[in-house]
């Protein structure tokens, strides 16, 4: 299918330099005007996507070509575009950084050219002058068959700092100066150690969000970045979202419990996509504050989030943890990643050395490390050990680690969900646990990769609900 649909891709000279905020602000304004924007956020991130997707009103897809082939890409954009007027595609870390060091995969530049989008380079310009030429006309350069039509500088000390970046940049022939965000007192979101606190706990709003707008409006050249973004040229895209997930019996959908909370908020919009194609209703509960599943439910989805950061709550809410405990036992399918699975653990120790009870299926201490020594990053590819609810046996996957937190002992060989590598094959380790219909590991997997996991999850849903006894199932899922 063809979409001309206007669109711009921010891109920032590294990470840090106030892409997610121009993103936010630029979303939020065109929102206020009437304007359907539709964001994406380049590579795996859930922090950043959070907010835009609060400042557009509609989920933030992550476009990245690690986690998914080219074709679900595609499919992703051209479906999740179809009703928007605008596309706002925010980068990660600098323009042109990625997997690689010799080549632009992974890269926010990589996207920009897949999908033929105007780049918009955001720069820190607190300590620079005629210097920001420099830096624009290095970056235009180094990828000559980008189309690098702006500069946006963050940190603008005032108004005789704007005219002499506006007048380095129109001498040296660098793309122009469409932006000059004021330097803020403080930072419109404080930060974790994973990144930004997500949405789902602060979000920008009222007066904060009232007086950035207002900032944004004296300072940006809307209608210039609005004439760019209709001059991307149209995209041919084949949408193949229609692809048959269903499962059997699928006239009935399986209701799957999501845990969503300040503890849990980590999931990629397309694979709950999918997990809807493929015969499921999502049902939100709160980990924190429920005693219980909702009514039906007849699988668990435990996302990412940060649970060290509320385990007392997480630990007080006991009626909730001896309900999860019993159903885990008798079967439910259960799907847990990086924060799922600390809450699944016996105790979680935070970074301070306290120590509080979970769920207890899994024998394992959760521990919090402290400083960058702790944290595990990256890229991964997963060999499958053994058959689980996602996923067969041998088929080899995608996946990513973020997390500073370790278990106190890794899986045995017989219960191990993968063999992780790096992209490069080096740093080989047993991760995660099959019990089951039970999975649970530290890699944080994009159905976009292998969209088959929808059906497998929500297949298993439909076998456990259809084995409890009869009474169970007239009391839990009345026809």
């Amino acid at each position: 299918m063809a979409i001309a649909l206007p669109r711009l891709l921010i891109a920032g000279t590294a990470s840090g330099v106030g892409k997610t905020l121009i993103s936010c602000l630029l979303i939020a304004e065109l929102r206020a005007r009437g304007w359907r924007v539709q964001p994406f956020k380049v590579g795996p991130d859930y922090l950043d996507a959070s907010h835009l997707a609060e400042a557009a009103g509609r989920p933030c897809y992550n476009l990245d070509t690690w986690l998914m082939p080219p074709e679900r890409l595609e499919a992703i954009v051209a479906s999740a575009c179809r009703d928007a007027d605008l596309a706002i595609i925010e980068g990660m870390m600098g323009l042109y950084d990625g997997r690689e060091a010799d080549s632009e995969a992974g890269s926010a530049a990589e996207i920009a050219r897949l999908l033929q989008a105007p780049v918009l380079l955001v720069l820190d310009a607190w300590a620079l002058a005629r210097s920001a030429a420099a830096v624009a006309l290095g970056f235009q350069r180094f990828g000559p068959q980008l189309a690098l039509v702006g500069v946006i500088a963050n940190r603008v000390a005032g108004p005789g700092h704007a005219r002499l970046l506006r007048e380095a940049l129109a001498s040296a022939g660098a793309p122009p100066l469409l932006g000059a965000f004021p330097a803020l007192d403080e930072a419109p979101w404080p930060e974790r150690h994973l990144g930004l606190l997500p949405a789902s706990e602060l979000a920008l709003g009222g007066e904060r969000l009232a007086t950035l707008l207002r900032l944004f409006r004296q300072s940006c050249e809307l209608e210039q970045l609005l004439s760019l973004a209709r001059e991307a040229p149209a995209l041919t895209l084949e949408d193949r979202t229609e692809t048959v997930l269903a499962t059997e019996g699928a006239d009935s959908r399986v209701r799957l419990a999501l845990a969503y909370d300040a503890a849990f908020s980590f999931y990629y919009p397309d694979t709950l996509d999918l997990l809807r194609q493929a015969g499921a209703e999502l049902v939100p509960f709160s980990p924190l504050r429920d005693s219980q599943l909702p009514t039906g439910c007849s699988g668990l989805y435990l996302g990412g989030g940060f649970p060290e950061e509320h385990a007392a709550s997480l630990a007080a809410n006991g009626p909730l943890r001896q309900h999860l405990a019993e159903l885990l036992a008798a079967g439910l399918p259960c799907y847990a990643e990086c924060g799922g699975l600390m809450y699944l653990c016996r105790r979680l120790r935070t970074a301070s050395g306290e120590v509080y009870p979970m769920l207890g299926i899994i024998e394992r201490e959760s521990i919090m490390e402290g400083g960058r020594a702790g944290l595990q990053i990256g890229y991964r590819l997963a060999q499958v050990q053994r058959e689980s609810l996602l996923l067969p046996s041998g088929v080899q996957v995608r996946g990513h680690e973020f997390h500073y937190s370790r278990l106190d002992a890794g899986p045995a060989p017989e219960e191990a969900a993968y063999v992780l590598s790096s992209p490069d094959g080096q740093h080989r380790q047993l991760e995660g646990f099959v019990r089951g219909n039970l999975l649970a590991s530290y890699l944080h997997l994009s159905f976009s990769g292998f969209p088959e996991a929808a059906r497998r999850f929500v297949a298993a849903a439909r076998r456990w609900q259809q084995q409890q006894p009869a009474e169970e199932r007239q009391r839990h899922w009345p026809r």
